[in-house]
């Protein structure tokens, strides 16, 4: 059985940061591209950040420069980074998984607020 399973969002100040953690189990994580989305009360998802099996990543314009994506194979966990927070961040943020032959995975998300 597939799970991601998300941890570290939390109610934060403009300016601050946090790290979300995304835990994989039932897959074979080093041959999945690793994403982050979000989605905002009345909002479409959309994708934050994707880091693929070799390193590389990619970031949304409205986040470059401030998030961070990593991954960490060995605890089959992939993070988000995230600093300089703005109150248009508020979102779930939900993990993804993803490969060319396999299905699609997605975590159940977890609440980032960003608010004074």
């Amino acid at each position: 059985q597939v799970q991601l399973v998300e941890s570290g969002g939390d109610l934060v100040q403009p300016g601050g940061s946090l790290r979300l953690s995304c835990a994989a189990s039932g897959i074979f994580f080093d041959a999945y591209t690793m994403a982050w989305y979000r989605q905002a009360p009345g909002k479409q998802r959309e994708s934050v950040a994707a880091i693929t099996t070799d390193g590389s990543t990619n970031y949304a314009d409205s986040v470059k420069g401030r998030f961070i994506i990593s991954r960490d194979n060995a605890k089959n966990t992939v993070y988000l980074q995230m600093n300089r927070l703005k109150p248009e961040d508020t979102a779930v943020y939900v993990c993804n998984a993803r490969n060319p032959v396999r299905p699609n995975h997605w975590g159940q998300g977890t609440q980032v607020t960003v608010s004074s």
